[in-house]
């Protein structure tokens, strides 16, 4: 796979949603900590629950949207609303504001997904997909993983500067889309209407909702990629929780009478930062071995590194082992990542890929919504049941997983 023979439309988004997702984790991690600040934690933490429903209706809208009018302008509406809204966010005078431009960004971010992915579908052949879903993967997790390093300096010192920044690099990219991004919407034959263009619009994704949300297969995917979720979303939820409260200080490494020594918070932070370092670094090697492994096996692999690894967790407190368990649960994580876009693309009808697409974000929305489970229960539940429980979750969504590709290769 080479990216000079890509594209121009993937070669020119790699670099521009690289770039500008660099600076979004500058912000994104420190929004919560800002609206504790101004708010207290308990209205912060109710006014968070509210983005990510958002963003569940703007994937579906945004992925139907694109299948009726297009990818390209789809795109460029969830980038110019984001664009607006760093500019609120940056002139904004008070919290509210600051609150309601953050909700916008959250909109336009899901606008913009669902067409974006469709677009590498419609540009890649189905055998080089998962590569080039893993290639994007690599830039944002780099984002991902200096984003909040530079952030910790720069959000609660140069905040204003950040967020114009921010709107600069959004509104140079929608100028690119504009003037350099072509359209790549499969063609097809509409029933001619006399309703007028607006009916016609939501009538169309009205019974394509309709459609989507009787697949079987399709609904097999979403329940199973819940439960696979809720194991994986682990790490910085219980495992944080076990680690501070569980794991004794102890030496990273020692060498007759001197010893670095690392505190339990110092060790999650370790943990934290192989986890990162492992996304930028396998995903394109771990995806090209993998390449000619079918999409189930991939699955039910992933499923079993992260729930056999995430238990193994609680077994020993010693950092070296935690490490080793930290790459297994890490592995099953990274195995699924270009994999899950590549299913939806293939399986979906081309013209409602966008939608499927969007649709399929709904497992992270709700996986995410019940992964806090855990810490509930840890109040009454010792950690040894927690990571019981957390495995039997990554077997439902294998045994799932496994169903949906009987019938899926039935069907």
């Amino acid at each position: 796979m080479n990216v000079l023979k890509w594209d121009h439309n993937l070669q020119i988004r790699l670099v521009g949603e690289a770039l500008f997702n660099l600076f979004f984790w500058m912000y994104f991690p420190f929004i919560t900590v800002y609206f504790s600040h101004a708010l207290g934690n308990s209205i912060a933490g109710m006014l968070m629950m509210v983005p990510p429903i958002m963003s569940t209706f703007g994937n579906l809208i945004g992925g139907g949207l694109a299948d009726r009018i297009g990818r390209r302008p789809i795109m460029l509406l969830g980038a110019i609303i984001q664009t607006v809204m760093f500019v609120s966010l940056a002139l904004s005078p008070s919290i509210w504001l600051d609150y309601f431009s953050f909700m916008g960004i959250s909109l336009g971010t899901a606008l913009y997904s669902p067409p974006s992915a469709a677009m590498v579908a419609d540009l890649t052949p189905k055998k080089e997909r998962r590569q080039v879903f893993a290639t994007f993967t690599t830039a944002n997790n780099i984002g991902a993983v200096l984003g909040p390093a530079l952030g910790a300096i720069l959000f609660f010192h140069y905040k204003s500067e950040l967020l114009w920044t921010c709107a600069i690099v959004l509104l140079t990219y929608s100028v690119v889309i504009f003037y350099k991004i072509h359209e790549t919407k499969p063609a097809v034959t509409d029933e001619k209407s006399d309703a007028p263009l607006t009916r016609q619009l939501f009538r169309g994704l009205w019974t394509k909702f309709s459609i989507i949300f009787t697949d079987r297969v399709f609904g097999l995917y979403i329940l199973a990629g819940v439960f696979a979720i809720i194991t994986i979303m682990q790490l910085d939820l219980y495992l944080a929780i076990y680690v501070m409260n569980h794991v004794p200080a102890q030496p990273l490494i020692a060498w007759n009478h001197w010893s670095f020594k690392l505190s339990n918070s110092e060790v999650f932070g370790w943990l934290l930062g192989l986890n990162g370092l492992m996304f930028v670094v396998l995903v394109l090697p771990i995806s090209s071995w993998l390449k000619n492994w079918r999409e189930r096996n991939i699955l039910l692999l992933s499923c079993c590194l992260s729930g056999v690894g995430t238990f193994a967790v609680g077994l020993n407190s010693n950092i070296w082992y935690l490490f080793f368990v930290t790459i297994i649960f890490t592995l099953g994580e990274i195995v699924r990542s270009p994999v899950t876009q590549s299913f939806v693309s293939n399986y979906a009808p081309e013209h409602s890929r966008g939608l499927y697409l969007g649709a399929s974000n709904l497992q992270f929305t709700i996986g995410r919504f019940l992964a806090p489970i855990s810490v509930f229960l840890s109040a009454w539940v010792p950690p040894m049941g927690i990571f019981s429980i957390l495995l039997f979750f990554a077997l439902v969504g294998m045994s799932l997983y496994y169903y949906l590709f009987e019938i899926y290769a039935v069907n």
